[in-house]
């Protein structure tokens, strides 16, 4: 009966489908610059206080990291982004996954997103324009 449940969960929950549980269907994706962004206020907040007590070293590890691996420096390049990939009409975990990963050409997007296989088969051409825009807000920032 055990074997069964595990089954069953292995088959509702495939990113490559965009099939995820049940708690994640009301929940919003973050961009990693955008996380990057709050951590970034949020430190910025804490020195300005100057408050005595450290920031929790997780917080700082996080920090760090999304330092590290933002795409998107201001604010508004973030937004334009964001709108831009919610225009398109990509599923939520497409657009941050487009927007975090910042694929070079279709085939790229394609590997890191399964999801997009089935929905640019036909259309490889649309799908290198969008990366192509993602990519020019990139590197005019």
């Amino acid at each position: 009966m055990a074997f069964s449940y595990v089954q069953t969960q292995q088959i509702e929950e495939n990113a490559a489908e965009l099939k995820f549980p049940k708690e994640f269907a009301n929940a919003e994706t973050l961009l990693t610059s955008e996380v990057y962004k709050l951590l970034d206020h949020r430190k910025t907040q804490h020195e300005t206080a100057n408050q005595d007590q450290e920031l929790p070293a997780v917080l700082m590890k996080t920090y760090s990291y999304t330092q590290r691996f933002s795409k998107f420096k201001n604010r508004e390049t973030i937004s334009s982004v964001r709108n831009m990939l919610t225009n398109k009409k990509f599923h939520k975990f497409e657009l941050a996954q487009i927007a975090n990963l910042c694929p070079q050409n279709a085939d790229e997007a394609k590997c890191l997103i399964p999801s997009l296989e089935r929905r640019f088969e036909d259309d490889e051409d649309h799908l290198s324009d969008i990366l192509d825009d993602v990519q020019t807000k990139k590197c005019y920032q």
